[in-house]
């Protein structure tokens, strides 16, 4: 029980604070504007710490990842299975709220006006690039930012010995500015709680059921996804002697998934249970710490539900050519930027505030969401990895890998 409560008690604390401050809400009404500062402070500091963080953890991921061992085929099958299994979750999501439309329930904000149309261009290049480098520090910046802590996670990695104290450097970043993030997540309950009392004595109580809708959808299609898509993916790495070997040796990540809230957490399991699996060492040893990073199934799931919900709220269509595309590659960079840990999603929520023009007042919303939506999300996230390595052995080893185990030893 205590471990539970240790593993659950962020996001208990979390709920506990919404929910406060959502009665407060509704019996203050339009008072509540007096509380709204304390909202305020807690997204400044996440908009303060966001892009220093996003920059750390991509730089140092590249520039630790390792040179040898003829890496190269290995790292491009891995990445083309990780685009690909993200990029599957987000068109079923996509496809399921056409079918289930949640969002038309929500109410438009009446702040729709802050957002700014440019012409597609301008909109590209500026997402793209910066004219200047202080432009890399905006958080409107982002992917601008984000593509440069790619090259230099590259151009770490190809320094070999003369830029390992740089690259120690990435990495000790990247620890601090994770713990920032964390630190300030503890003012979590309190500053959402702010927030959501203002949303709902402003905008009403009726938000509630778009909140409620959204989760319905998210874990209808998560529960199918894992069932259906995960057997899907094994019967593709082996047939169904995969399927079989796949869901008889995942039980354990999937509670140390659901137990922890945390794909970092889950990795030992997950390295165990890809042995059992037959999945060779050094494809065990990429796919599953890079996947605990990069790869999030769940997470491409959640950040099309949040993005549906936000764009209801403030009065936009979600259905149109450019939306879609532009959600298409944001599921990818925010399964590329989250972290793997508990409530990690914040990060990838303030990537596609930022890329779509939203203002702050777009992210507690989505955070709410993200919240409640966190143990099976983190169930896709990580038990994702695994089902993605034995698709990687496949092509990489042939249409036998998996013979290289034998029953006893996949039974131990």
């Amino acid at each position: 029980m205590n471990s539970w409560f240790k593993s659950y008690k962020g996001i208990i604390f979390l709920i506990a604070g919404i929910t406060a401050g959502s009665i407060a809400g509704l019996f203050l009404g339009d008072k509540v504007n007096t509380i709204k500062p304390i909202g305020d402070i807690f997204l400044n500091l996440l908009f303060t710490a966001v892009v220093p963080l996003v920059f750390f953890a991509i730089s140092s991921a590249i520039a630790g990842l390792d040179a040898s061992n003829k890496l190269g085929k290995l790292l491009g099958i891995t990445s083309v299975v990780f685009i690909s299994t993200v990029l599957v979750a987000a068109v079923i999501t996509i496809i399921a709220i056409w079918v289930f439309p949640i969002h038309q329930h929500l109410v438009a904000s009446p702040i729709t006006e802050a957002i700014i149309k440019k012409p597609i261009g301008d909109q590209l290049t500026n997402l793209f690039t910066t004219s200047e480098f202080y432009q890399l520090l905006s958080r409107k910046s982002m992917l601008a930012m984000i593509i440069f802590s790619v090259l230099i996670g590259f151009a770490t990695l190809r320094s070999g010995e003369k830029g390992a104290a740089f690259g120690r450097f990435l990495h000790s970043g990247n620890e601090v500015f994770k713990n920032i993030f964390i630190l300030i997540m503890k003012l979590g309950p309190i500053g959402l709680g702010a927030y959501f009392a203002y949303q709902v004595g402003v905008f009403g109580p009726q938000l509630f059921g778009g909140y409620a809708r959204s989760m319905a959808l998210y874990y209808g299609v998560g529960a199918f996804y894992f069932v259906v898509i995960f057997s899907l993916y094994a019967f593709i790495a082996g047939g169904v002697g995969a399927v079989k070997r796949y869901w008889r040796n995942n039980i354990i990540p999937s509670a140390t998934a659901v137990g922890t809230c945390s794909s970092i957490a889950t990795i030992p399991a997950n390295l165990d249970a890809a042995k059992k699996m037959g999945i060779s060492d050094i494809i065990a040893n990429v796919t599953i710490p890079l996947g605990a990073t990069l790869h999030k199934d769940g997470s491409s799931i959640s950040s099309i539900v949040k993005m549906a919900v936000v764009f209801a709220l403030f009065g936009k269509s979600f259905n149109s050519a450019e939306t879609i595309g532009i959600a298409l590659a944001m599921t990818v960079l925010v399964s590329l930027v989250e972290g793997g840990i508990p409530n990690g999603g914040y990060i990838g929520e303030l990537l596609f505030i930022s890329a779509y023009g939203f203002p702050p007042e777009a992210l507690p919303p989505a955070m709410i969401i993200g919240t409640l939506v966190d143990p099976m999300a983190t169930l896709l996230n990580a038990t994702g990895d695994t089902v993605a390595a034995m698709v990687v052995s496949r092509f990489v080893n042939g249409r036998n890998w998996m013979s290289s185990i034998s029953p006893g030893e996949e039974e131990q």
